[in-house]
């Protein structure tokens, strides 16, 4: 179902608390909900549960096909460099600590600006997945989603 008519439908039998989340992993915001479709609910269809209950709804935009399991953005660091790899530098940069300094480059041989994070995926990284994070800069090379890392 599409996120608006999902979100329309729960207001209908009186679900107010509603809630949506990129079910990618890439950090996206629905801003526009009618782009969106449903892959997942946090309360499974048919279930009873009070009004009160948030419904928080996992969306994919329409063009895209739902993942067989919601992904989720990388936990926060936590003294090592997780493995971003694949990941959205939206994602990355969140996992990070707000005083990190981060320094993104195109991957590709088109010497593009990395403009909105959440399109693009990490390739490389500097420092290596599972190295001690210590307020050293970090650097990442990235691609668009759909483009192959070099």
């Amino acid at each position: 179902m599409g996120l608006q008519s999902a979100q329309d439908a729960a207001q209908e039998v009186g679900f107010y608390s509603l809630t949506s989340h990129d079910a990618l992993g890439r950090g996206r915001m629905q801003a526009f909900d009618r782009n969106w479709k449903v892959c997942s609910q946090s309360v499974a269809a048919g279930r009873t549960v009070a009004t009160d209950t948030e419904l928080d709804f996992g969306a994919v935009k329409l063009d895209e096909t739902c993942p067989a399991k919601d992904r989720t953005a990388p936990a926060k660091a936590d003294g090592t460099m997780p493995d971003f790899k694949g990941k959205s530098v939206k994602v990355a940069r969140a996992a990070l600590d707000s005083g990190t300094s981060i320094t993104v480059e195109d991957a590709s041989a088109d010497d593009r600006f990395v403009f909105l994070e959440s399109n693009w995926q990490v390739c490389t990284q500097s420092p290596k997945a599972g190295a001690e994070l210590n307020g050293q800069p970090v650097e990442f090379t990235a691609v668009k989603f759909g483009e192959s890392c070099p």
